[in-house]
């Protein structure tokens, strides 16, 4: 990773196409994985608009153009996700779906290795309810769940 030091990881991840592949990837398991089940059902139907939406954020957080912050203002994770329960299982579903979409997706060991650690500390700070809760919320909430994200 000495080579890449100097580089953002959005650079390292190969820009604009890398972070397309690795949002498509991740939300490509999320349909597949039967582990996923839950946190899959706290998205809409289609994953578009959140794929969308999580290509813009990543863009910007892995240093990157600051697309989500052109179009939507300060990210705000926490606040933005507080309508929805997300627990330690929804937390553990998204975390299985980033970690082997990223372990597909860049070849450099300690590269993967900081990207899944500074994704799990995210992950970590998104949880808002009790571990013991799996998310009760319906489609017309999983619906936003795209645009809010």
């Amino acid at each position: 990773m000495n080579s890449t030091t100097a580089m953002a990881p959005y650079e390292v991840l190969g820009g604009e196409a890398g972070i397309k592949r690795l949002v498509h990837r991740f939300y490509e398991l999320m349909d597949e994985l039967p582990e996923a089940y839950g946190v899959r059902q706290m998205h809409p139907a289609t994953l578009d608009g959140s794929g969308q939406s999580l290509f813009e954020f990543l863009s910007g957080w892995l240093g990157g153009p600051p697309l989500y912050m052109e179009k939507k203002g300060h990210p705000r994770l926490r606040m933005r996700h507080a309508p929805y329960a997300v627990s330690q299982t929804m937390r553990d579903e998204w975390m299985l779906c980033m970690t082997q979409a990223i372990t597909e997706q860049v070849p450099d060991a300690a590269f993967q290795s900081w990207l899944i650690g500074t994704f799990t500390q995210m992950a970590d700070h998104m949880v808002n309810t009790d571990s013991s809760q799996d998310c009760q919320h319906g489609m017309s909430t999983a619906a936003n769940i795209g645009s809010s994200a």
